[in-house]
């Protein structure tokens, strides 16, 4: 598929471009119909508000605020009614506003404190907050505040309200795509590299936000997740391009035609990639465990978008490389490539002088990096899930201020009260009940409808505040039992009440479920026991310590202001099993890369400390240069304006760095040192059971002998597992010093020399390991700038050679 879309690029250009702007045209024809629904089944809430429904049907669109204060005298003086009255007249004028109840109405009495110096207004749209033309809101907020003067404050709050002090859509997403771009010109010093990425992802996010548009008319989908939805398409889809474009650029310089190094990446980054966005998917999936119907529409939007960047890294990607060609690398690399020819791959200095420190000091940077995550995640041990409102956004926001003011002059719990339903019964014993609640500051009884009572009770508490929890359970276990009604506690505050308990009661059995679902991955592509149980308990590591950063900065409000996010409070309820899918998903994207690299060495030299040496050298900068990307994307997120996108973002980026910074460059890696051979540990009768998958393509044997046996230019060219005689040849080069030998050329021949079998180049710890056809005599060759040249025959039976080469400037000795 690979080579057709490379030498069909155009027409997959043209099929690309049609569907994003066929889908994008759709999309804005049929609007959005985002739906959010927190009721859960067979929960208090949920029958208290069936039968609201039943008794009140929905004949009327989004309720708003209008507030206002006085510093002196009292809201009903007349210079104060002068203003505000023609003001609350002018906006029940307006197209699009069903009705404006004034506190200086006949029945508006209990819309003023008790202090007189404030009062609200409640305006009626005819639509839901979602349907209501923005410009309508603008001019209701600007006719209401065009009423102020000094001493009076005129502010306004609601869900319409909101909508108009959000940022600009988009401005999330292209601060995050800049940064991205920064992190990719620094890494491939092309501009062209940089921007396939970017236009994948941007093609597979486009496409997916369409349609996740036009799914929300067919099903419920929430608010929050084509925000989601952009979260985790961004990052995944800059990310896996990444890794494709990375191994096509080194295949070119290692001598590779630029199509056979597109096929050829995708035939190896590219089945990666697939089984990562296959694994974050699954991962995604997982939230249905979970058997809340909020979550379902947010399963469909972020895996629809991790779909469609893999479909795009798998098929548009390839097609923007045959348009590029060579142009893929830049002009300084073009160059040195027809100068020097072909490079050999080879790990970057840093990246090699980490891997082995690590592998010297295993136990002191296990240690290290324990403690470190140990002491981020001591702040879950404090997590409260909850909802936010309008009393977390910034102090600025109109949205804050009509909260603050509402609760200064009619109480905290008045943002939030409760709905008692009864169905049947005596209802006053129920309000004498409710009254002589302890928590409850006011209780209203309205007319009963079709024999159904609602009862709105007001607590003294705000309605994130545990006292406001404490008080629903009294009411739910001891009012309404010992009044011998029955009866529901519901609104808005019962609901992500009832949200957050079935939550908590849940997420043990989801976070066994993606854990053991991980380990089955890793235990089928890594042949081992040791890997999986590593990765799982690094997961758990990983979401406690990112849950940890996530709870000092929200809920304790270390840096809330700070960030611009708004006021702290509880963790949003959903917002868990949303981040640990993701977080269960990236994970498995990284610990695939790494470790796939470790499982190859050991696979061909049975030398532990040196397969977790290589893998970590050779890996660790593309995946600390993928993460950085990540944490690029998901920390713009905090300008979504948006606290649930803020939340994900920060507790996305910070699990992103801890993970990739701390455990797979530092704890994963010390561990499986401390491990030793027991890493890749399975039992024979397991071994037999298991199913094959191949993360890796199978590669070709090497056939001595001919011409079409010859290895060239590959740095670690290997023989399949099958291969009954396949070995190696592995070792150090070092000088007369007894120093490493960075950058040797080591090259395996046929017994004569006529044949070039594999070529090398010596790691920065000087380390090297060429692969031999099977078992007989070979010559060995090695160069160093500086050095002598040395050239030996070397036996190799049936197991691996251990052979340690030493070069000089006058002579030429060997070790072993």
């Amino acid at each position: 598929m690979a080579r057709w879309c490379y030498r069909h690029r155009l027409v997959v250009l043209l099929l690309w471009v049609g569907a994003l702007f066929g889908v994008g045209f759709a999309g804005s024809a049929a609007g959005t119909d985002y739906a959010n629904s927190f009721s859960l089944p067979n929960t208090d809430s949920t029958r208290a508000y069936d039968l609201m429904e039943k008794a009140f049907p929905q004949s009327s669109g989004d309720t708003d605020t209008v507030v206002w204060k006085v510093d002196d005298g009292t809201v009903r003086d007349e210079s104060v009614r002068s203003r505000i009255e023609p003001a609350l007249e002018e906006i029940g004028r307006m197209e699009g506003v069903g009705e404006v109840s004034s506190p200086y109405a006949a029945q508006g009495a209990a819309q003023i404190s008790e202090n007189g110096r404030i009062a609200y207004a409640q305006v009626t749209f005819t639509e839901q907050a979602n349907s209501v033309p923005k410009e309508l809101v603008e001019d209701v907020v600007d006719t209401a505040q065009n009423a102020e003067r000094a001493g009076l404050q005129v502010e306004l709050g609601g869900q319409a309200i909101t909508r108009v002090q959000e940022p600009p859509t988009g401005i999330a997403e292209l601060v995050g795509i800049v940064a991205a771009a920064v992190v990719l010109f620094v890494a491939f010093g092309s501009f062209f590299s940089m921007l396939l990425p970017l236009v994948v992802a941007i093609a597979a996010l486009g496409t997916g936000l369409m349609a996740t548009s036009l799914l929300s008319h067919v099903t419920d989908v929430p608010e929050v997740a084509p925000l989601l939805g952009s979260l985790i398409g961004l990052g995944v889809g800059i990310d896996y391009a990444l890794f494709i474009v990375t191994r096509h650029r080194k295949g070119i310089l290692r001598g590779m035609k630029p199509e056979e190094a597109a096929v050829t990446a995708l035939n190896t980054s590219g089945r990666a990639v697939l089984f990562a966005g296959g694994t974050v998917c699954i991962a995604l999936a997982g939230m249905l465990v979970m058997n809340m119907r909020f979550l379902d529409g947010v399963v469909i939007a972020t895996s629809l978008t991790v779909v469609l960047s893999v479909l795009a890294a798998t098929t548009l990607l390839p097609a923007l490389l045959g348009l590029l060609g060579m142009r893929v690398l830049s002009r300084r690399q073009r160059r040195r490539l027809a100068a020097a020819g072909p490079e050999s791959e080879e790990a970057s200095g840093l990246a090699a002088r980490w891997s082995a420190f690590v592998e010297r000091r295993p136990r002191a940077v296990a240690v290290t990096a324990l403690v470190a995550m140990v002491i981020l995640a001591l702040p879950v041990l404090s997590l409260r899930l909850g909802a936010t409102d309008q009393g977390n956004h910034q102090e600025s926001t109109t949205t804050r201020q009509a909260y603050d003011l509402l609760a200064e002059g009619f109480g905290p719990g008045f943002n939030g009260p409760l709905q008692v339903v009864a169905e049947r019964g005596d209802t006053d014993a129920l309000v004498t009940a409710i009254r002589e609640t302890e928590g409850v500051a006011q209780v209203a009884a309205a007319p009963p409808a079709q024999g159904i009572t609602v009862i709105q009770v007001v607590p003294t508490t705000s309605p994130q505040s545990e006292q406001t929890d404490q008080l629903i359970d009294r009411l739910r276990e001891d009012a309404i039992p010992e009044s011998g009604t029955e009866a529901h506690v519901g609104g808005v505050t019962a609901i992500f009440k009832d949200f957050a308990s079935v939550t908590g009661e849940r997420l043990p059995y989801f976070i066994a479920a993606i854990i053991t679902l991980g380990f089955l991955l890793l235990l089928v592509a890594f042949r081992s026991l040791v890997v999986p149980l590593t990765a799982a308990l690094m997961n758990l590591i990983a979401a406690a310590a990112s849950f940890g950063v996530l709870v000092a900065i929200f809920q304790w409000g270390w840096g809330t202001e700070l960030l611009g996010v708004g006021k702290e409070g509880p963790i949003t309820a959903f917002l868990p099993v949303i981040m640990l899918s993701l977080l269960f998903g990236l994970s498995m994207d990284y610990q695939v890369f790494l470790v796939s690299r470790m499982h190859e060495e050991w696979v061909h030299t049975k030398d532990n400390a040196r397969a977790v040496r290589v893998g970590l050298a050779e890996t660790s900068r593309v995946i600390n240069c993928a993460a950085l990307i990540m944490i690029c994307v998901f920390s713009a997120f905090v300008l979504s304006g948006d606290m649930e996108g803020a939340m994900a973002g920060i507790g996305l980026a910070a699990a992103v760095a801890l993970d990739a910074f701390i455990l797979r460059t530092a704890l994963v890696p010390a561990a499986m040192h401390l491990l030793g051979n027991s890493n890749w540990w399975l039992p024979d009768w397991l071994e037999k059971r298991l199913p094959h998958l191949a993360v890796e393509p199978r590669e070709e044997a090497v056939e001595v002998g001919g011409a079409t046996g010859a290895v060239e230019n590959v740095p670690h060219a290997r023989v399949p597992d099958d291969e009954a005689h396949s070995t190696v040849v592995h070792g150090f080069v070092r000088g007369a010093d007894g120093e490493p030998v960075e950058g040797a050329v080591l090259t395996l021949h046929s017994q004569g020399g006529g044949l070039r079998l594999d070529r090398v180049t010596s790691l920065a710890d000087g380390s090297y390991i060429v692969s031999v056809p099977g078992p007989g005599s070979y010559l060995l060759s090695a160069m160093a700038a500086g050095h002598a040249a040395l050239a030996r025959h070397v036996t190799v039976g049936d197991g691996a050679l251990v052979y340690d080469v030493e070069l000089a400037e006058d002579e030429v000795d060997a070790v072993n």
